[in-house]
């Protein structure tokens, strides 16, 4: 299928998650306009290098627009909303300001869940990340979501770098993103660590 795409650097998109996003620059007005008036859907990607025209990585994800606010100036508040997984075939020469690639969306498992083991590994890794960033957490909130929604809406958020975001993308299914997430929690951990000589408890 034909994807009007938005390559953005550390954006993630997961099916069934929500993004917001503010749309100022002309092309990408331009893109959000035509959206609206077709089927409402663009990918989100993120180029492999913060260049124009960069190439892009392989995985996306199609969002559709659910909410949007036309500002002054042209300019759009909207929010997207994750459908699916699509990984590039070919990017199309197009005569629009803004870029579109052909691809084919993926099939996500049906069903998912993690075992119990791997879900408290997860709170109990998440815990320790997020009171070693200063970061205050609903944590009554997560205990009541279900396992996908809280590793996918976990890995859209947690503010690691582009390439560890793509990683988590690329995971097959819900129980890898998960393991892959607790990798890379444990990973900064360290790394902070070293990084000014505090211990984490």
């Amino acid at each position: 299928m034909r994807i009007s795409i938005f390559p953005l650097s550390g954006a993630i998109l997961y099916p069934g998650m929500q993004l917001p996003l503010h749309i100022f620059e002309p092309r990408y007005r331009a893109m959000i306009t035509d959206a609206l008036a077709r089927d409402r859907r663009i990918g989100m990607i993120q180029p492999q290098r913060s260049m124009e025209g960069a190439p892009l990585f392989e995985i996306g994800c199609l969002g559709k627009i659910a909410e949007f606010e036309a500002l002054p100036n042209g300019r759009f508040n909207i929010v997207l909303e994750g459908e699916a997984r699509f990984r590039v075939r070919r990017e199309l020469d197009v005569s629009t300001p803004f870029r579109q690639v052909e691809a084919d969306l993926l099939d996500e498992p049906e069903h998912e869940a993690l075992s119990p083991v791997e879900r408290a590994g997860f709170e109990r890794e998440a815990r320790r990340f997020a009171d070693a960033q200063g970061y205050g957490v609903d944590w009554d909130g997560i205990a009541r979501l279900d396992d996908v929604s809280l590793i996918n809406g976990v890995a859209q958020v947690i503010p690691f770098d582009p390439a560890s975001k793509q990683a988590l993308l690329e995971a097959p299914d819900v129980a890898a993103r998960c393991e892959l997430m607790i990798q890379l929690m444990q990973f900064f951990a360290r790394r902070d660590d070293d990084a000014d000589g505090a211990t984490l408890q």
